[in-house]
C-alpha cells in the first residue's frame, strides 16, 4: 500500500467510445485469421467494464458483439453472447480488482477472457462439430501480457492535471 493512488480525472464518453472504436478496427485488420492475436475488443470491454461500469455496461457489449459477429461471419449472436457475458463478469469484479497492482489485475482478467472463448468455442463446437485445437486459446494469454499497456494507454488521458502547478504534488 505505499504505492501512490493518483486521482484521476472523469473519463469522457467522448473518449470511451474512441477506444472503442479503434479496438473495432484493429479487430478488422487481417491478422485477426492468425493464432495469437488478441480481441481487441474484448479487453477493452473488460478495461471500460472493470474502470467505468456504468458508462460502458452490456448494451455496449451487445451491440459490438454483433458487429463482430458480422464481420466474421459467425453465428448472429456468438460474440455477442461471449461479450455479454464477459462485460458481466467484468462490472461484477470491478471493486476488488482496482485494488491491485496491473499484473494482479491481468491474472484476475485472464479467467474471464479464457470464459468469453470458451463460451465462443462452445457455440462453434455445437454447430459445426470442429474443435480448432488448443492453441485457440493462447489468445487470452497474449491478451493477458498486453493489460498492462492497454491500461497505461487508456488511462493516460485521465491522469493529467487540469492546470498544471509544479508545486502540487498530485
Amino acid at each position: 500500500m505505499n504505492r501512490p493512488h493518483y486521482i484521476l480525472l472523469p473519463v469522457s464518453p467522448v473518449f470511451i467510445a474512441f477506444s472503442l472504436f479503434c479496438a473495432f478496427l484493429l479487430n478488422l485488420l487481417p491478422w485477426g485469421q492468425f493464432v495469437g492475436a488478441p480481441d481487441f475488443v474484448a479487453l477493452t470491454l473488460v478495461f471500460w467494464g472493470v474502470h467505468q461500469p456504468r458508462k460502458v455496461g452490456i448494451g455496449t457489449a451487445f451491440f459490438l458483439g454483433l458487429l463482430m459477429d458480422v464481420h466474421d461471419a459467425t453465428l448472429l449472436g456468438e460474440n455477442a453472447l461471449a461479450y455479454t457475458l464477459l462485460s458481466y463478469c467484468a462490472i461484477m469484479i470491478h471493486r476488488r480488482v482496482l485494488w491491485f497492482p496491473l499484473i494482479t489485475q491481468a491474472m484476475h482478467v485472464f479467467p474471464l477472457l479464457l470464459m468469453a472463448q470458451s463460451v465462443q468455442l462452445m457455440v462453434r463446437f455445437i454447430v459445426s462439430g470442429k474443435f480448432p485445437g488448443w492453441w485457440y486459446f493462447i489468445e487470452s494469454a497474449v491478451a493477458v501480457v498486453l493489460w498492462p499497456f492497454i491500461t497505461m494507454i487508456l488511462l493516460a488521458p485521465q491522469r493529467r492535471a487540469i492546470d498544471k502547478d509544479h508545486t502540487r504534488p498530485i
